[in-house]
C-alpha cells in the first residue's frame, strides 16, 4: 500500500472551542504521537482525509506535511459525532520505514459453496503484522465447491512473504453449514409461536 500526501497544520489552540473552530474552518483536530516523542497537536484538512478513509482506508500511510517537517503516520483512530456523521478527532501513529506495525486487516469471502449449504462469515478482519509501507489492502478466502461442515481458520489466510499472523491460528473466520430445509424452517417458526397466549381481555369493574 503506497502513502497518501496530506496537508495538515500545527494546531497551538486547544479545548472544546479551539476543536470547534478548527472544525468550521473545514480542518479535523487530529494529536500526532509515537516513538517516544511529544505529541504534536495538528489540523487535517477534513474533506481529503475523509476521501483518503473512504477510498483507502485507516491502514493507509499518510506523508504528513506540517509545515517545513513531513511526518509518516498510520491513522489509529478516528472519532465521528454520532448524530451529524462528521469525523470530530483524529489520532495518528508515528511510523517509520522499514518499521513492523500490527494492524487489523479485512477477509472477503469468494466462490460459492456447495448446493444447498449456508455461509457465515464469523470474522471480517484478522490481525498481521505488518512493514508500515507495505500492509496488505486485504485478504480473500475461497469457499468455491465448499461442502457444509466447511470451516476456514485463521491460519489457512494465504499471507504475503514479510507478513505475520498475529490473531489466533485457530480462529473461526468463515463456517460453511447445511441450509435448512422448508419443513426445518416450517418447524422453527411454529416453535417460535408456541407456548404464547394471548392476554384475555380486561373486565369492566
Amino acid at each position: 500500500m503506497s502513502e497518501v500526501r496530506l496537508a495538515a497544520e500545527p494546531r497551538t489552540e486547544f479545548g472544546k472551542g479551539a476543536a470547534r473552530r478548527t472544525r468550521r474552518a473545514g480542518k479535523i483536530p487530529a494529536v500526532l504521537y509515537g516513538h517516544g516523542s511529544d505529541p504534536k497537536h495538528v489540523a487535517l484538512p477534513a474533506l481529503e482525509f475523509a476521501r483518503v478513509m473512504r477510498q483507502h482506508g485507516t491502514n493507509t500511510v499518510l506523508s504528513l506535511e506540517v509545515g517545513s517537517d513531513t511526518e509518516l503516520a498510520l491513522t489509529k483512530t478516528v472519532v465521528t459525532h454520532p448524530l451529524r456523521n462528521y469525523i470530530e478527532h483524529v489520532d495518528l501513529l508515528l511510523v517509520k520505514r522499514g518499521e513492523k506495525v500490527t494492524v487489523d486487516v479485512t477477509v472477503a469471502v469468494t466462490g460459492t459453496a456447495a448446493s444447498g449449504t449456508l455461509i457465515t462469515q464469523e470474522a471480517t478482519e484478522i490481525q498481521v503484522e505488518a512493514d508500515a509501507l507495505n500492509i496488505p489492502d486485504g485478504f480473500e478466502v475461497s469457499v468455491e465447491g465448499a461442502a457444509a461442515g466447511t470451516q476456514i481458520l485463521a491460519s489457512q489466510v494465504q499471507l504475503p512473504a514479510n507478513v505475520t499472523l498475529v490473531t489466533d491460528p485457530e480462529a473461526l473466520l468463515v463456517h460453511v453449514l447445511a441450509a435448512p430445509s422448508a419443513a426445518q424452517m416450517e418447524a422453527a417458526v411454529d416453535a417460535e409461536g408456541a407456548g404464547v397466549v394471548e392476554d384475555a381481555p380486561e373486565s369492566d369493574s
